[in-house]
């Protein structure tokens, strides 16, 4: 087993203050907010300045008292944001890596992941808004509604790492919350936004914490009888295969799956999740799958953020019965989908066109950012 040699974050209170910065560790968060109001993620590397990622740029930040990140400074603030999470502990120790959340008072949420390299500790904490945001303010368009209404069913939310994937997720479950009376059971790696109960109840269920794995917490789902199960990761094939049974159980499964878009995705469902019995699996994704939501950021031509960009595929007659078929292709999903927008079915190429034709983006950055989703296919044009 692998075994990490980091004494002076396992054991944070034996850190010594000698050379220590004087700033704690929500004074330097503060800070770095205030230099960087619209960050998506903090950076703290040893040998660099603190950082931080806005609009997918990384700048650095200037800061008086501590101009300069050394080992011993990301290790102290390791200790702290580790401090109650034995879990997230031994975790780096055996793995080499740990995800977190941490939370200040008056500041705000952030998703913690502490790493190990160069014999030293990194830091990358995720800022997570307060106020969770609209699936209409995310950019999903309105007929999207209906698709997000609570029915039974297995719905993808996927996209690459920092797409945005955990909002979405967030948003969906919010809108439910507030519009059904129905019980809610998350199951996240960590918890980044928290779910006060409306109309619904919500049950969050944070790994390492409350329940050792996926897994484990979707076997036992279905005994604390939710109507909506959501899924912050489904990272394998027996968390995958849990979560189509419970939509298969007559349950709402909403879940995030790393994947470009509903060709890959679907790609990597059959051929690396269930090689084995691809065609017994389309026959239960036809059944079962309800969408998929695919989505991108974008940097905006204006240099003021970043947009969203969806690629959503719905489930219908036609599209069920094209799901059963071994030689599906991207061509045929894409046909599916410019044909299926008036039931609000979007394709990643027409939207990412639309946004260039607008001017909201221009097409390096289409390029740069999705330039994946436009394999085997025309690439945008200005």
């Amino acid at each position: 087993m692998l075994t990490i040699d980091l004494p002076d974050v396992l054991a944070p209170e034996k850190q010594t203050p000698i050379g220590l910065p004087p700033i704690s560790t929500p004074e330097l968060l503060n800070e770095m907010l205030q230099l960087a109001e619209h960050a998506s993620d903090l950076v703290l590397i040893p040998m660099r300045p603190p950082q931080a990622e806005v609009a997918g740029k990384l700048l650095s930040l200037s800061l008086e008292d501590l101009p300069t990140l050394l080992p011993e400074d990301t290790t102290r603030i390791a200790g702290d944001l580790l401090r109650g999470h034995p879990a997230a502990v031994e975790k780096l120790r055996t793995e080499g890596a740990c995800d977190l959340p941490y939370f200040v008072q008056g500041l705000g949420r952030f998703r913690a992941s502490i790493f190990a390299q160069r014999g030293s500790v990194a830091i990358v904490l995720r800022v997570v808004p307060m106020v969770i945001p609209s699936l209409a303010s995310l950019g999903l368009p309105p007929q999207f509604d209906a698709i997000a209404n609570v029915r039974s069913g297995l719905y993808l939310i996927t996209g690459p790492s920092g797409s945005g994937k955990s909002t979405t997720l967030a948003a969906w479950i919010n809108k439910i919350n507030y519009e059904k009376a129905v019980q809610i059971l998350t199951i996240e790696d960590p918890i980044e936004f928290l779910h006060l109960h409306k109309d619904s109840t919500v049950i969050q269920r944070e790994l390492h914490r409350d329940v050792p794995s996926f897994a484990v917490a979707l076997r036992a789902s279905l005994r604390y009888a939710p109507k909506v199960i959501a899924c912050s990761e489904l990272c394998d094939a027996e968390t995958f295969g849990l979560a189509l049974a419970a939509a298969e159980a007559g349950r709402m499964v909403i879940a995030c799956l790393t994947g470009s878009n509903t060709i890959h995705t679907l790609e990597q469902i059959s051929g690396i999740f269930f090689p084995t019995d691809p065609q017994a699996l389309r026959t239960r994704l036809a059944k079962n799958l309800r969408c998929i939501v695919s989505q991108r950021l974008i940097e905006k031509k204006d240099g003021t953020g970043r947009v969203a960009a969806f690629e959503i595929f719905t489930s219908n007659p036609h599209n069920r019965e094209l799901l059963e078929r071994a030689d599906l292709s991207a061509e045929m999903l894409a046909r599916a989908m410019r044909e299926g927008a008036a039931e609000g079915m979007q394709f990643f190429q027409d939207e990412i066109e639309k946004l260039i034709q607008t001017g909201v983006i221009d097409r390096d950055a289409a390029l740069e950012s999705a330039g994946d989703v436009f394999e085997n296919s025309n690439p945008p044009t200005p």
